[in-house]
This record gives structure tokens, C-alpha cells and sequence, in this order.
């Protein structure tokens, strides 16, 4: 594996990766790379991930990635210029891809080829927001595995092919801002799991179908489409024309009439027997999503963690037990979360963490491998989550372990760019956006990189009706939801569930780093908050941080005086220092509404580390010059 991404790298790939023919995940996301993408890349026939998105490359995409046939995400979306197209002779080859196809935000000019119809395990295709002409091709509805299909923002004409009937598993289509014209088909109302239709800004007519996804108007979006109509309210659209009956159809009226208020009776006793079952069947198709990528008994869980050792048990909370294990050799050591299901909330707990992790996918998030719904040897219901093993620890025993010595600010800037990343990713890029819930140190994770990852979805919440475009989805909550201190005021009082809750958790955890003081904190009683005493002490910074950064301007040249550029590394220091204590103020702001947007967050931290390390970097330069006599 080599991860790269979210650094500051320019320049042209380097040819000579095409030589680390053992590589299996490769990612230099989010980096400002540019120029073309090496042929070379397709020597690395053992790869299996590939992440350029968000860097500056230009150029077709190679013909050589077609050697790459163990691809099984690829992502080359957002920022970069990638003009022509990807011909079929790769799409063909790499129909290994099961996980991620990401083209978006190019400049592809193409019409889509056929052999997109050869990807019969891919789970999600992004191809928006690019210049892709033609129709859709009738072979799509081959990849019955997909469940995310975004072909918005492009030049497609003709109509929706009736073979997307073989989509049963989509739960996320997006046809907008095309220039598709017909009706819409009847069987997208027969999707099951379909949960975000948008069809708008097109030139379909029409009327709209009444089942399914349609039901919910939530979940579809049609404007910008001046020949649709409806049969029943939704979004504006004009009702559908309706012939007034003839005379001799008048008869027929009153045996209508009768029939058609048997049927309502009989469709409401329906669906009322249909909703009793379907929360269970859906809770059990989400696990059964898991369960096909490694099936796992209650014996191999036994075996993997001793037989329920104490001695691997490395965590433990309110519905669940964490062990230390072994699986497969392939896999390593593994973390399994195992829960208590006689705990009130633990089974609802593990549904929601299923649900959350189900689709989600990012560096800065822990990784599940596999999920465990079954029975132990004397009937009870047991379940279990296995996920990657992290080797360093929780930020919780960083921060307030006091063996550790405290966080360095290098040290916080990096787990704020990490964290904000992850919640940047899952209110932005997810559709539906998924708010976490419970951000706290315990839930902050380092990998044997040491990079910080966000763990337990156990009160992760998908919000529905809402679009990634960074606005705020909403749902009611009845009590708290989350870990006392970093639960925003709002979730206290019955408010709603939102990605300003998470905010205002981030902002908190921040402020926690920066002043290595719980919000739980005795002293923080009759009134006074961790916010509240950072904001009234923000103009004497060195008295509200840590040690380990109210030091920040160093003691190490205390019988030297300092020069003019170190000075001005010191200042840059402290204003870096500063900068955090700011944002933090900022996220944990009382009122939802004055919190900023997660990108916002991730930009300012993005950019503090930036400044940093760019003088960082100069003050190591000094550091070397003193020690070896110059000045």
C-alpha cells in the first residue's frame, strides 16, 4: 500500500511507480499533481486501488490501465482536466471493478461504450458532470450489481432504456441536467431499495409513476422538466388532463366508484401488513449485504478472539465489547466488536452501523471487513462487526494519558485534517449525507501510519431527502443522541439531527486538543463550558494550551537571541495555534445556523497545515545551521 494523498506534491506522477509490481492500493488524492497520467501504471498488475481524484492531471486516461485487471475501485474524479475518453477495450478489461468507478468532474467527451455493460459487479459509477454524448447504452442494465448510478450534468439524449429494469439494487440515480427526453419508465417505481431518483432538468413528459420511490417525494426530484405532469401533488408539476366522461360511460361511475374504495381498503390492510415487515426484512438484507463479503460463524469469532479473552479485549462501551483478533492470514489483525444484544439499543446499534458503514469508504475512516449475524451454541442471537486493526491507540490516551507527554501542535494540525476529512467525506460525497453522531476522542483512531480514523457508526444516521450539495439534512430525534460534552445544545433540547451536529462535536474535540482539558471537567460547572473558557481567555493563548504547545515559540534558543526570520516562525506558530482555537470557537457555536460548512472546516485546516509545515520546515533549517556554528 502507499497513501500520499492530502499533501502538497506537484509535478508529473513519477514513471518509475510503474516499477512496485507488488502494489495493491496506490493513493495520491488530493495533491496537486499534474500533467498526464503515466502509461506505467499499468504495470501494476497486483493493483487493486487507485485514487488520483482532486489533483490537477490532464491528458486521456491511459489504454494501459486495461492491464491493471484487478482494479476493483478507481477513482480519477474532481479537479483534474482528464479530457478525451476511456475507450471499451478498458472498460472491458477491468470488470474486476466492485466497487468504485469514478469519472466525474472531467472533461470526458465520449458517448458511453458497451462494454460498460461488461462491470456486472460494480456497486457505484460516477460519470457526472463531464461532456458525455449519445444515449445511454441499453447494456447498463447488465450491472445488476449497482446501487449508485450518477450520470448528471452531461449532453445524453434519447430515452431511459426499459433494460434498467435489471437495476434491482439501485438505491441512488441521478439522470439530472441532461437532455433525455420520453416518459418515465414504470419500473422505476418497482425499485425496492431506489431511495434518491433525480431526473430534473431534462425534456421528459408525461405523467409520473405513483409507486415505489415515487411515493416519497422526498426522495425525487423532476423539475425543470416543463412536459411532466402528475396525478397526485408533488413539486408543482400540473395535474395530468382527465377526459370528462361521456354519457354513456356516466353508468359506469357509480360501479367504480364501489370498486375503487374496495381497493383502497384492501391496499391499506396491505401495506400495513407490508410495513410490519419490512423494517426487519431491510435490517436483514443490510447485514446479508456484509455477510457476502466473508462469511463468518460464531465459531470462527470464538476462535479469532480465544474464546472471548479478557486479555484481547481492547475497548468497551454501552452496546458492544471490542477484541483483538485473527481471521485470515490475509487479513491480519483484526478489531471484532461484539454486542451486548441484552443491553436495551444494542441491535438497533448494530443495524445503524451496518447501515452507515454499508456504503462508505475513506482513508480516514476505519475499515469493516465483514459483519456476523448468527446464533451462539445455545440459541441466543449473537452479532459482531470485524474492522481493521489500529495499533496506536485512541486520541482519548494520547491526549490524557499523561505517559504521552501531550500532542505536539504538527501533531493536532494533522488529526484535524484527518477528522475533517472524514466528516467532509461523509456530509458531502455520500448520498444520503451520513451524520455520525458521536465524535469524541475514545472514537478517533491512528493506523500504523498514524493517521487518525474515525470509528464506531453505532448512532450514525442517514439523512434522507437531502442532496450532497453541503446543505443540511434534518431528521427529529426524542432525547440526546451522543456523548455527554460533545453533544450539541440543540440535540439536548429534542432539536434535530444534522451535519451541524457533528460540527459543533468537532469544534469541541479541537478545543479538547488544543487545551488538553475534557468538557466534563470539574471545573467546567455553574455555567462555564470548555468553549465558554477558551473564549474568554483567547487573548492570553498561552495560558488556555497545553504545555506541549504553549511552548510553541520554544525555549530552545533561550540563551541565543533569535533572529528576524525566527521570530517570525514563532509568530506564525502562535497564529497557527490561534487559527484552531478560532475554528473551534466557531463550530461549537451555540446556534446551529452561525457553525460552518464541513468543506469551510476542512479548507481552514487544510490551509493551516499548509503554513505550517511550508516554515516548519524552515525553522528545522535553522535548528541544523546553530548546530554546526552558523548564523
Amino acid at each position: 500500500m502507499l497513501y500520499l494523498d492530502t499533501n502538497l506534491f506537484m509535478g508529473p506522477i513519477p514513471f518509475t511507480l510503474g516499477q512496485l509490481h507488488n502494489l495493491v492500493q496506490l493513493s495520491l488524492s488530493k495533491n496537486k499533481f499534474s500533467g498526464e497520467i503515466p502509461p506505467s501504471i499499468g504495470d501494476l498488475h497486483q493493483l487493486e486501488e487507485l485514487y488520483l481524484q482532486e489533483n490537477r492531471l490532464s491528458g486521456s486516461i491511459p489504454e494501459s490501465l486495461a492491464s491493471c485487471q484487478n482494479l476493483v475501485a478507481l477513482n480519477l474524479s474532481w479537479s483534474n482536466i482528464l479530457g478525451g475518453s476511456i475507450s471499451g477495450h478498458v472498460l472491458g478489461s477491468l470488470n474486476q471493478l466492485s466497487w468504485l468507478l469514478d469519472l466525474s468532474h472531467n472533461q470526458l467527451a465520449m458517448s458511453l461504450p458497451l462494454e460498460m455493460g461488461s462491470l456486472i459487479n460494480l456497486g457505484s459509477l460516477n460519470i457526472s458532470h463531464n461532456n458525455i454524448t449519445g444515449i445511454i447504452p441499453s447494456t447498463l442494465g447488465n450491472c445488476v450489481q449497482l446501487e449508485s448510478l450518477r450520470l448528471e450534468g452531461n449532453l445524453l439524449q434519447g430515452s431511459i432504456p426499459q433494460s434498467l429494469a435489471g437495476l434491482k439494487a439501485i438505491q441512488v440515480l441521478d439522470f439530472s441536467h441532461n437532455n433525455l427526453y420520453g416518459t418515465i419508465p414504470e419500473f422505476l417505481g418497482t425499485f425496492t431499495t431506489l431511495q434518491y431518483l433525480n431526473m430534473s432538468f431534462n425534456d421528459l413528459e408525461g405523467p409520473i409513476p405513483t409507486s415505489g420511490v415515487f411515493s416519497n417525494t422526498s426522495g425525487v426530484f423532476v423539475q425543470g422538466n416543463p412536459h411532466l405532469c402528475a396525478n397526485f401533488a408533488v413539486q408543482e408539476l400540473p395535474r395530468c388532463f382527465a377526459s370528462v366522461p361521456t354519457k354513456e360511460h356516466k353508468f359506469v361511475i357509480p360501479v367504480l366508484i364501489a370498486l375503487s374504495g374496495l381497493a383502497a381498503l384492501a391496499l391499506i390492510l396491505g401495506m400495513f401488513i407490508f410495513w410490519l415487515k419490512r423494517g426487519y426484512k431491510s435490517n436483514e438484507n443490510i447485514v446479508h449485504s456484509y455477510m457476502e463479503l466473508k462469511r463468518i460463524t460464531y465459531s470462527d469469532v470464538n476462535n479469532a478472539t480465544d474464546n472471548f479473552s479478557l486479555v484481547n479485549v481492547v475497548g468497551s462501551g454501552q452496546f458492544g465489547t471490542v477484541y483483538k483478533g485473527w481471521f485470515y492470514a490475509q487479513d491480519g489483525t483484526v478489531a471484532v466488536k461484539v454486542f451486548k444484544l441484552n443491553q436495551h439499543g444494542a441491535l438497533h446499534s448494530f443495524v445503524a452501523e451496518c447501515k452507515a458503514l454499508q456504503h462508505i469508504r475513506h482513508r480516514n475512516l476505519v475499515k469493516v471487513i465483514t459483519a456476523c449475524s448468527t446464533y451462539d451454541p445455545v440459541g441466543n442471537e449473537f452479532r459482531a462487526l470485524v474492522f481493521e486493526y489500529m495499533g496506536n491507540g485512541s486520541l482519548e490516551n494520547r491526549l490524557h494519558n499523561h505517559q504521552c507527554g501531550g500532542l505536539s501542535l504538527g501533531a493536532v494540525i494533522c488529526i484535524s485534517v484527518d477528522i475533517a476529512c472524514a466528516l467532509e467525506y461523509l456530509h458531502n460525497q455520500r448520498i444520503p449525507p451520513v451524520v455520525h453522531c458521536d465524535l469524541k476522542p475514545s472514537n478517533i483512531l491512528f493506523d500504523n501510519d498514524d493517521t487518525a480514523r474515525l470509528c464506531d457508526f453505532g448512532l450514525a444516521k442517514l439523512i434522507h431527502g437531502c442532496s450532497s450539495g453541503g446543505q443540511s439534512g434534518t431528521t427529529s430525534i426524542v432525547g440526546p443522541r451522543g456523548s455527554i460534552g460533545y453533544i450539541p445544545l440543540e440535540y439536548g433540547m429534542g432539536g434535530e439531527i444534522s451535519t451541524e451536529g457533528d460540527i459543533y462535536s468537532y469544534g469541541i474535540v479541537l478545543l479538547e486538543m488544543l487545551t488538553r482539558k475534557r468538557p466534563t471537567n470539574e471545573e467546567f460547572s455553574d455555567g462555564l463550558t470548555l468553549r465558554k473558557y477558551v473564549e474568554a481567555s483567547l487573548s492570553q493563548t498561552q495560558d488556555i494550551l497545553q504545555p506541549s504547545l504553549a511552548s510553541v515559540t520554544g525555549d530552545q534558543f533561550a540563551d541565543q537571541i533569535p533572529n528576524l526570520q525566527e521570530c517570525n516562525t514563532f509568530a506564525l506558530k502562535d497564529m497557527c495555534a490561534l487559527r484552531l482555537l478560532k475554528l473551534g470557537l466557531l463550530c461549537s457555536a451555540e446556534s446551529p445556523k452561525d457553525r460552518p460548512a464541513m468543506h469551510d472546516v476542512y479548507s481552514e485546516v487544510t490551509e493551516v497545515k499548509e503554513v505550517f509545515f511550508s516554515m516548519d520546515n524552515r525553522s528545522n533549517d535553522l535548528t541544523l545551521l546553530r548546530k554546526k556554528g552558523g548564523r
